[in-house]
Parts: C-alpha cells; sequence; structure tokens
C-alpha cells in the first residue's frame, strides 16, 4: 500500500486543489468545485474494491474507462496506492478497438460507466476461447519490478498498444517541465482527456507540484474561467482546440501564463494567428512513450518568430540517428540551417521514456521515433515530417508537411492534407486532399502558386476536393479512411 500518498491526499495543505466542470449541469464552474474530502470519498471506495481483487490474485489488473473526471482520478489514483497494474481506456472506443485490447488483456476489475462495464462483460464472454492467450501476457508481465500505468497509444487507425509507465517516469516528466518552465507549483486548466497522456500529465504536474488542476470542456473555458487568475494557470490544447479559441474568444487566451500546443503540428497560418493576438503560445514535442513533452518551445521565442519546435527538456536527451542515409542528404540541401550529417530520424533517451509496450519491454533505452528532424546552429529541434508517411515519386523523396505548408500559405484552403497513392509511372503520385475555403475554382490559383515555391516533384498530382479531413479529438490524422477516400474518388474519375 502507498501510504505517502495516501498521506498526501488527506494533508490539510491539500485541501481543494481539483476543480471539475458539471457535465449534467450548466451552472457556474464555481459551484460545482469536488473538494478534497469528496475526491479521498471515492478513492477509499475504491480501495475498498481493489483490496477485494487483490486477494484473489497476485497482482491483478484495473481497467479505468471511466468518462467523469472525478470517478477517473479517483479510480486512478485508487490504483496507485493500492500497488496494481491499471490500464487506461478510452471510453469512446467500440468492439474493434475492445476486441484488440481484450485480447491482450483480461482486467480483474473494471472502473467506469455501466453501458462501458456491460459491453465489457458482454465482449469477455464472447472472447473466452482467447482468454488462454490473454492470461498468458498477463503472467509474463508479472515479472516487473514495480505497478505499472497502462496508457493507450494507436488505436485511430491502426494497432491498440499500451506503453508501460510507471509513478517514476511520469515523476520525471514532470520534474522535468518544473525545471524548463522555471516553477514551483503547477496550476493546469485540463481540456485534453486524462486517460489520454497529454491529460494524465496535467494531472500529475499538479498533483506533484501541489498545484490548482481545473478540468473543463474547451468551448466553455472563456464562459466557466471568467473569475479564475488565469495568469497562473497553463492551458494545454491541440491544433483544432486552438483554432476554435482564437476564432472564438482568442483575448481569453491571451490571459493565461502560457498556452501549451502539442498532438498534431500547428499549421503556420494557426501560430501567424496567435502571434497577431499576443498569445502566449508553448509548441511542445513528445509522445506517449514519452510521458508527454520532451521538447518545448517558450513562449518569448514564439512570440519572436521562432517556428520550430523547442529545446530539449533537462530530464531527456535527443540524437539525429543517420539510418536514413539518403534521406538526410536531400534533406540537407533543402534545410540550410541544418548542418552536414545532422538531418535524420529523432531518437530519444528520457528518464521518462516508457518501458515498452505491454507486454514486452524495448531492447535498448533510446527510442527510436518515426519523426524526421533537426537542430539548427542554436539547439532548436526543427520537425520536417514522419518518415514512415514520406512520398516517394519518380525516385524523389516528398515529405507532406513542406507541401501542406505551401499550400496552406495560399489562404484559399480551409483544411489539407497530402498523401501517396500508388501509382504505375511515378510509384507513388503526390495527392493533395483539400476543403476550399470558398471555391473549387481557387484551385488553379493554388496550382499557380505552388509553380514558384515547390519543385515539380513535389507538386500534387491529385487534387481531391472533399467536405473534411478525417480528425480524431486531438487533431490528428485518421489516414486508413483518408486514404480508402481518396481511392474511391479516384476510382470514379477513371
Amino acid at each position: 500500500m502507498n501510504y505517502e500518498l495516501l498521506n498526501y491526499l488527506k494533508s490539510p495543505s491539500n485541501q481543494d486543489w481539483l476543480w471539475c466542470w458539471n457535465q449534467d449541469s450548466n451552472q457556474e464552474l464555481n459551484n460545482h468545485n469536488y473538494s478534497n474530502r469528496r475526491l479521498e470519498q471515492i478513492i477509499e471506495a475504491k480501495v475498498a474494491q481493489i483490496s477485494l481483487v487483490a486477494k484473489c490474485s497476485h497482482k491483478p489488473a484495473i481497467f479505468i474507462v471511466e468518462t467523469k473526471p472525478i470517478n477517473f482520478i479517483a479510480g486512478f489514483l485508487a490504483a496507485i496506492i493500492t500497488e496494481v497494474d491499471v490500464f487506461l481506456g478510452d471510453p469512446a472506443w467500440q468492439i474493434r478497438e475492445w476486441q484488440q485490447v481484450l485480447n491482450l488483456v483480461q482486467p480483474d476489475l473494471i472502473f467506469g460507466d455501466d453501458t462501458i462495464t456491460s459491453k465489457l462483460q458482454s465482449l469477455r464472454v464472447k472472447l473466452t476461447s482467447r482468454q488462454e492467450n490473454a492470461a498468458d501476457l498477463n503472467t509474463k508481465a508479472k515479472f516487473f519490478p514495480q505497478p505499472l500505468i497502462m496508457i493507450p497509444t494507436g488505436g485511430t487507425a491502426g494497432k491498440i498498444k499500451f506503453a508501460m509507465h510507471s509513478w517514476q517516469t511520469l515523476t520525471a516528466s514532470v520534474n522535468g517541465f518544473k525545471n524548463f518552465f522555471d516553477c514551483q507549483n503547477i496550476n493546469s486548466v485540463c481540456t485534453l482527456p486524462l486517460y489520454h497522456v497529454s491529460g494524465l500529465m496535467q494531472l500529475m504536474r499538479s498533483l506533484l507540484t501541489q498545484g490548482n488542476l481545473i478540468i473543463c470542456p474547451y468551448q466553455l473555458i472563456a464562459k466557466q474561467l471568467n473569475n479564475l487568475n488565469k495568469s497562473a494557470y497553463f492551458i494545454s490544447l491541440v491544433p483544432t482546440q486552438l483554432q476554435f479559441l482564437l476564432q472564438s474568444t482568442p483575448n481569453c487566451l491571451k490571459e493565461f501564463k502560457t498556452v501549451l500546443v502539442g498532438g498534431a503540428p500547428p499549421r503556420r497560418s494557426l501560430l501567424n494567428t496567435a502571434r497577431e493576438y499576443n498569445i502566449p503560445i508553448a509548441l511542445t514535442y513528445g509522445m506517449t512513450e514519452t510521458a508527454s513533452g520532451v521538447v518545448a518551445l517558450k513562449f518569448k521565442d514564439f512570440l519572436a518568430g521562432n517556428n520550430s519546435s523547442g529545446q530539449v527538456l533537462p530530464h531527456a536527451q535527443i540524437e539525429i540517428n543517420q539510418t536514413a542515409i539518403s534521406t538526410a542528404k536531400q534533406l540537407q540541401l533543402e534545410n540550410p540551417k541544418s548542418s552536414q550529417d545532422q538531418t535524420g530520424l529523432i531518437q530519444i533517451n528520457s528518464t521518462a521514456l516508457c518501458w515498452g509496450y505491454y507486454p514486452e519491454v524495448f531492447p535498448a533505452q533510446k527510442f527510436i521515433t518515426d519523426d524526421v528532424g533537426y537542430f539548427d546552429r542554436e539547439g532548436y529541434l526543427h520537425l520536417l515530417g514522419r518518415n514512415s508517411q514520406k512520398i516517394i515519386t519518380g525516385g524523389e523523396n516528398v515529405f507532406p508537411a513542406e507541401v501542406e505548408a505551401a499550400i496552406y500559405a495560399t489562404n484559399l484552403v480551409k483544411d489539407i492534407c497530402v498523401i501517396g497513392i500508388a501509382d504505375q509511372k511515378w510509384g507513388q503520385a503526390v495527392t493533395a486532399m483539400y476543403v476550399p475555403l470558398k471555391s473549387a475554382d481557387d484551385l488553379n490559383l493554388i496550382k499557380h502558386s505552388l509553380r514558384s515555391q515547390l519543385a515539380k516533384y513535389k507538386q500534387p498530382k491529385h487534387w481531391l476536393k472533399v467536405n473534411n479531413i478525417p480528425r480524431n479529438d486531438r487533431g490528428k490524422v485518421n489516414y486508413q479512411q483518408l486514404r480508402a477516400i481518396a481511392l474511391q474518388i479516384i476510382s470514379r474519375t477513371k
């Protein structure tokens, strides 16, 4: 039993650190704050539930798929206190996703709404023939010397994996953030899901630094936080949320201590708009495997015009891996700030790095990402795109991010995504899926503009107009769905 954390939560100095917007009521946030005592009561009930299960299982696996933040936090902290393995789940997962998860691990206890738990119980019955395999995986993971915190990654268009973290790795991430931003108490306004690493780490930062945590939908922050001293708070947003708030209540964002932006690369026009409003944005780079950010750009650098991902946080080390040497040579010619032999795959070592994907351990302590980038001479990291999304057309390498940025710069599209489609002549054809800003007739203007901005082989060979680009709630493109749409449109035009 983790009595240190339990006593910490009960301490008088830790009262009323958590406020949650009540989704069942339209009343003001301040009328619905949850005191530490209320949280403590829910934790005690869940600790009792886990303790009963632990009597029958040496190392039980706990699932948390709560929709209400207060219940999620209570379940998470109860799992930490009782020192059991905990798996975080997305309440929006459907049968396909849950089948993947249940083939990997069988939970001993599920914390969640009745509709979710009943769905899971039903699926468990249907998957009885596969439970032996999942049980073997459970046994395989029991050798870990400390309780594991399994955070989901993937699933939008691929296989769900669980990054195996621990209290120690998450704490290391908090300490790195605290030292980089030079703050003692980290107060956060959380608009992101707690089961995702971006939301969970906001909980961890406030909890471990005796800061406040306010959980509120991003659409309501202007109204619900009207009386809050925002200059003492961080807020974390993904690009789609930032775009909404810049269009609706930009002055509200200006009041925050720092606006952290991550989850997906924001387009350049969005960042320029934020600068016009003098929004204190800190761009971040990180992932589930690294317990959120390992690189960040301080807002003063951002407002000065710096568009890089920033500098490495003190708990991490980043190297540029030269595995994709042919790609690196091409990119060096196109990026004069990149010095010789400096562009390649980003490789991360960090005290916050996860142990592996459940139940397998990483073979080395360095994590090689799929991201291509380089450090400039001032030590700022620049991202150039995903290596796996690189398009090879006629033997030439094309990175979609560069083409997308050039198209956005025309100010003639609402949204854009560039992909490669198999082509008999070119190997892959650069294909632009775009949402026009006003009229499809603007396409000729876009093409004309690109002629002076991009080499000919980078200019899209297919232009496919769509109503929207499929994205998840964090703004990441669903490439599997997008590719299917592209192939359908192309087949109709043949």
